[in-house]
């Protein structure tokens, strides 16, 4: 790596640790040249799939855009901050262990009301509500009795 600094053209690694969540590593460097540390981040480059809509447009899988669906649903739930990050970060490694370079949004979708399904029925019938259209109470009926007569733990 490159000296920021002198930008002479190596430097030296003096020590390495892993961060405490396990996903980054720090290192702290030193240049030869003009003496002077620095702190570098390494983190895995991870490829994330596009997202196929409905309408065959595509789009980044946006993180954000997920939190904010989902956060949505559990609006006033008993749901921790701790339990939905916990949700997202399934659904993350999912998405990056399907191995595809496009994901089709309705499997993502299904895997967000698998993850709502766990962690609160009400969310997942809010959620559900939305992204399958229900047009009338019969429709939320309909999911309601599944959701009874579904065995509980499982996941699409």
């Amino acid at each position: 790596m490159h000296c920021p600094f002198c930008a002479a053209v190596d430097t030296r690694v003096i020590d390495s640790r892993l961060s405490p969540e396990g996903d980054k590593v720090r290192r702290r460097r030193e240049c030869p040249s003009c003496g002077t540390r620095f702190t570098t981040h390494e983190v895995a480059e991870l490829v994330v799939p596009q997202i196929v809509k409905r309408d065959n447009r595509r789009e980044a899988f946006n993180e954000d855009k997920l939190r904010a669906g989902m956060l949505r649903a559990l609006e006033k739930r008993p749901v921790s901050a701790e339990q939905v990050e916990q949700a997202i970060q399934r659904i993350k490694n999912r998405i990056r262990a399907s191995g595809d370079r496009e994901l089709p949004s309705r499997r993502l979708g299904e895997w967000v009301m698998g993850e709502l399904r766990d962690l609160d029925q009400v969310a997942y019938v809010r959620f559900a509500s939305v992204y399958r259209s229900f047009q009338d109470v019969n429709a939320f009926r309909e999911e309601i009795e599944k959701l009874q007569n579904a065995p509980s733990g499982g996941q699409d």
